[in-house]
C-alpha cells in the first residue's frame, strides 16, 4: 500500500488543495501534477479560465484516488496502442 501514498509536508504548496482538517492525513501528494490534466474527460472538478487554462484547484482526485488514475491511464494507453497498430 506504500506505493500508493506519499505525503510531502515540507512542500512550500502543501497542501495545494483547500480540503478539511479532518481529511490533511489523507492527502497524497504521488501525483502532485495530474498526469491526466491534458485529459478532456478526466472526471476531475475542473474549470476553463477565460485564457483557456485548465484550472484544477477545485480538484482533488489526483490527491484522493490512486486507482483510478491508474486506471484511467492503463485505458488510455491501451487505446493508444490500438491505434497505433492498425
Amino acid at each position: 500500500m506504500s506505493y500508493k501514498f506519499f505525503q510531502n509536508t515540507s512542500c512550500e504548496y502543501y497542501p495545494c488543495h483547500r480540503i478539511d482538517k479532518h481529511s490533511i492525513d489523507k492527502f497524497n501528494c504521488l501525483f502532485c501534477y495530474c498526469p491526466l490534466y491534458r485529459e478532456k474527460d478526466c472526471k476531475g472538478n475542473f474549470t476553463i479560465l477565460p485564457n483557456g487554462i485548465k484550472d484544477c484547484s477545485n480538484c482533488l482526485i489526483p490527491h484522493c484516488n490512486y486507482d483510478y488514475i491508474v486506471n484511467k491511464l492503463i485505458k488510455n494507453n491501451k487505446e493508444l496502442n490500438e491505434w497505433i497498430i492498425k
